[in-house]
Protein backbone atom coordinates (compact mmCIF):
# COMPACT_ATOMS: atom_id res chain seq x y z
CA UNK A 1 0.00 0.00 0.00
CA UNK A 2 1.33 3.38 -0.97
CA UNK A 3 1.23 6.00 1.76
CA UNK A 4 1.31 9.78 1.97
CA UNK A 5 2.18 12.15 4.76
CA UNK A 6 -0.56 14.34 6.18
CA UNK A 7 0.00 16.99 8.82
CA UNK A 8 -2.41 17.03 11.75
CA UNK A 9 -2.38 18.94 15.01
CA UNK A 10 -0.77 17.44 18.07
CA UNK A 11 -4.18 17.29 19.73
CA UNK A 12 -5.67 15.35 16.80
CA UNK A 13 -2.66 13.02 16.80
CA UNK A 14 -3.19 12.31 20.49
CA UNK A 15 -6.86 11.49 19.92
CA UNK A 16 -5.99 9.31 16.93
CA UNK A 17 -3.38 7.48 18.98
CA UNK A 18 -5.85 6.96 21.85
CA UNK A 19 -8.50 5.58 19.50
CA UNK A 20 -5.99 3.27 17.84
CA UNK A 21 -4.81 1.89 21.18
CA UNK A 22 -8.37 1.43 22.43
CA UNK A 23 -9.41 -0.41 19.24
CA UNK A 24 -6.15 -2.32 18.90
CA UNK A 25 -5.70 -1.03 15.37
CA UNK A 26 -2.99 0.92 13.60
CA UNK A 27 -3.56 4.68 13.49
CA UNK A 28 -3.76 4.50 9.69
CA UNK A 29 -6.69 2.06 9.94
CA UNK A 30 -8.53 4.29 12.43
CA UNK A 31 -7.92 7.33 10.24
CA UNK A 32 -9.18 5.44 7.19
CA UNK A 33 -12.37 4.48 9.07
CA UNK A 34 -12.88 8.11 10.09
CA UNK A 35 -12.47 9.29 6.51
CA UNK A 36 -14.96 6.72 5.19
CA UNK A 37 -17.45 7.61 7.93
CA UNK A 38 -17.17 11.31 7.04
CA UNK A 39 -17.67 10.45 3.36
CA UNK A 40 -20.81 8.38 4.12
CA UNK A 41 -22.24 11.06 6.42
CA UNK A 42 -21.77 13.75 3.79
CA UNK A 43 -23.35 11.60 1.10
CA UNK A 44 -26.38 10.92 3.30
CA UNK A 45 -26.70 14.59 4.26
CA UNK A 46 -26.49 15.67 0.61
CA UNK A 47 -29.05 13.03 -0.38
CA UNK A 48 -31.42 14.20 2.35
CA UNK A 49 -30.98 17.82 1.25
CA UNK A 50 -31.71 16.85 -2.36
CA UNK A 51 -34.91 15.06 -1.33
CA UNK A 52 -35.93 18.07 0.75
CA UNK A 53 -35.51 20.32 -2.31
CA UNK A 54 -37.44 17.82 -4.43
CA UNK A 55 -40.32 17.76 -1.95
CA UNK A 56 -40.54 21.55 -2.07
CA UNK A 57 -41.23 21.34 -5.82
CA UNK A 58 -44.82 20.07 -5.82
CA UNK A 59 -44.83 18.99 -9.46
CA UNK A 60 -41.48 17.23 -9.30
CA UNK A 61 -42.45 15.48 -6.06
CA UNK A 62 -45.70 14.21 -7.57
CA UNK A 63 -43.74 12.86 -10.56
CA UNK A 64 -41.40 11.09 -8.13
CA UNK A 65 -44.37 9.58 -6.26
CA UNK A 66 -45.95 8.43 -9.52
CA UNK A 67 -42.73 6.73 -10.57
CA UNK A 68 -42.57 4.96 -7.19
CA UNK A 69 -46.13 3.70 -7.66
CA UNK A 70 -45.15 2.25 -11.04
CA UNK A 71 -42.14 0.49 -9.53
CA UNK A 72 -44.20 -0.82 -6.60
CA UNK A 73 -46.60 -2.49 -9.04
CA UNK A 74 -43.69 -4.32 -10.66
CA UNK A 75 -42.88 -5.89 -7.29
CA UNK A 76 -46.27 -7.58 -7.22
CA UNK A 77 -46.20 -8.89 -10.80
CA UNK A 78 -45.00 -12.37 -9.75
CA UNK A 79 -41.82 -12.13 -11.79
CA UNK A 80 -38.64 -12.79 -9.83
Amino acid sequence: MQSKTVRITAADHAVLNELAKRDGKPMAAVLSEAIQELRRNRMLRETNEAYQRLRQDTKAWEEEQQERRVWERTLADGVD
